[in-house]
């Protein structure tokens, strides 16, 4: 091999905590009375904004997947919330993301008391490390603020110093400044912290609630 060679692009694969990544950015750069789209991104999207940063001392990454975890409500229960939320991964799917979901749990308390992903965080975690066994990419990002995931990240980030690079993601707004809890243990970790602009680059505005004609846009006031 050629010692003066340009190397290969790190393969970057990013695992998106879909619920974790919508309500960051609505605390982040929206106020509470929002329109329920304010903190909807295309993860597609979303995965060339951070396949741009590069790789670890700027090494160049090429973007290999975008995989994103949700909770899935119940079609029965809850139907027209079903609908969009399948109108929501369709678009999802489309744009070429992979949709990993887990149902929904009821309390008896329904709907005075709100359905509760279970089950999502754990699916990522198990994802993340069985992905990283396989070989299946050198930088592996999760986009989610969740300290759960740390293990998970650990692991990779241990056993494969030097070979499997592994960084979190979260947005940086005005109410997150004081309190920047992206957090791991494991050394090595690298943070992307993503501004309102990244956001604005990313952003769907897309009102999943209702059907749209295929000719309108996914961009608000268009």
């Amino acid at each position: 091999m050629n010692a003066y060679a340009t190397p290969s692009p790190l393969r970057l694969m990013l695992f998106v905590d879909a619920q974790n990544a919508y309500r960051g950015a609505r605390g982040s750069f929206f106020r509470n009375d929002a329109p329920a789209a304010a903190g909807q991104f295309d993860p597609m999207e979303l995965g060339k904004v951070i396949e741009s940063r590069g790789g670890p001392s700027g090494a160049a990454c090429v973007l290999k997947a975008v995989r994103i975890y949700t909770g899935r409500p119940d079609a029965t229960k809850d139907p027209s919330t079903y609908a969009a939320h399948m109108r929501q991964c369709a678009a999802w799917e489309a744009g070429g993301a992979a949709v990993i979901w887990r149902s929904l749990r009821y309390p008896r308390g329904w709907p005075g008391e709100r359905a509760q992903e279970k089950g999502v965080d754990v699916a990522l975690a198990i994802d993340f490390v069985t992905l990283a066994v396989a070989e299946e990419f050198d930088v592996g990002v999760i986009m989610s603020t969740d300290n759960d995931f740390a293990p998970a990240l650990e692991f990779v980030q241990r056993r494969y110093r030097g070979v499997r690079y592994v960084a979190v993601a979260g947005w940086q707004g005005s109410r997150q400044r004081g309190n920047r809890q992206i957090y791991t243990r494991s050394d090595g970790v690298w943070r992307h912290w993503l501004t309102r602009q990244d956001y604005d680059a990313v952003a769907d505005w897309t009102a999943y609630g209702r059907r749209r004609s295929a000719n309108e846009s996914r961009t608000l006031g268009q």
